[in-house]
């Protein structure tokens, strides 16, 4: 029949509506995701810690509604994807929510670099896993078939960033995950994609330490908008692609540090004080 197909027994329409859950989505990445989302035919639950930003965030983009979500919390992703499937099937699950504070390996705080972890990484595993149960629970039951799941990752996954280790670490974690679960959920329908930006101007650029070698080498790349981000990521759904960065080629430039890092990391001076010059230039 045109327009529809079949999941089991039952024939449900191509364009039936499906809901979507973004995390950290209250402002920056979150919130353009969720925007995007929203004009996709989405019906978009927004989640944050910060559940009156959530909501406020919710009403100004026209998503379903927004609620607090921390990504910590395994029994919290189940939870989430049971409000959503209330609105309609689960057809996406964006995890968004990160942390970027920075410092090298010797500096960053103990809670700081377990935060990094928890939350970069394990905050997408536990959201991947939520996820896919439901997209399996709606499949066996006839309700909807496959869904997309994306994760905001960052340039640095792909190479040595001085100044923000562990932040890297955490980020190249949640990109192998992505790389893997593609891979063990694609004969079900199941696309899973992560999107790797350079620089964006957001509260976590801003909120590194001004004038150091994190926030200068960010700076020394490209700052892209969120809306930019948006698009890249949510541009992938349907496809089988798995990641892309943008600009694509920072992306490169990455990739090659990663296999000769001993001589690209000579450079490293020359890239900061590129980032520092940057800095000085949109001051007022």
């Amino acid at each position: 029949m045109i327009g529809r197909r079949r999941a089991g027994r039952h024939e449900i329409p191509a364009h039936a509506p499906r809901s979507a859950v973004v995390t950290g989505a209250a402002r920056g990445i979150g919130e353009a995701v969720a925007a995007e989302l929203v004009r996709r035919g989405y019906r978009v639950l927004v989640t944050d810690l910060d559940a009156t930003a959530a909501r406020a965030t919710a009403e100004r983009i026209g998503a379903a509604g927004g609620l607090a979500h921390d990504v910590t919390d395994p029994a919290g992703a189940h939870a989430v994807v049971a409000e959503a499937r209330r609105l309609a099937p689960l057809g996406a699950w964006v995890s968004n929510a990160g942390v970027g504070f920075d410092g090298t390996v010797t500096e960053l705080s103990e809670a700081h670099a377990r935060a990094l972890v928890e939350i970069n990484l394990l905050g997408p595993v536990w959201g991947a896993r939520a996820a896919v149960a439901a997209f399996r629970e709606q499949a066996a039951a006839g309700v909807a078939h496959g869904g997309e799941i994306g994760v905001t990752v960052s340039l640095s996954a792909l190479g040595p960033v001085p100044g923000l280790s562990v932040y890297a670490a955490s980020k190249a974690g949640a990109l192998s995950v992505v790389s893997g679960l593609a891979s063990e959920v694609r004969r079900e329908g199941i696309r899973v994609h992560a999107v790797c930006p350079d620089g964006v101007n957001t509260d976590l650029l801003r909120g590194m330490k001004p004038g150091g070698q994190a926030q200068a080498l960010v700076r020394s790349g490209t700052l892209v908008t969120t809306e930019q981000v948006a698009a890249g990521l949510v541009g992938m759904f349907g496809t089988s692609r798995v990641y892309r960065t943008i600009p694509a080629w920072r992306g490169a430039l990455l990739r090659l540090t990663a296999l000769a890092p001993g001589p690209a990391l000579r450079l490293e001076p020359a890239m900061r004080a590129l980032g520092e010059r940057k800095a000085r230039s949109l001051r007022p």
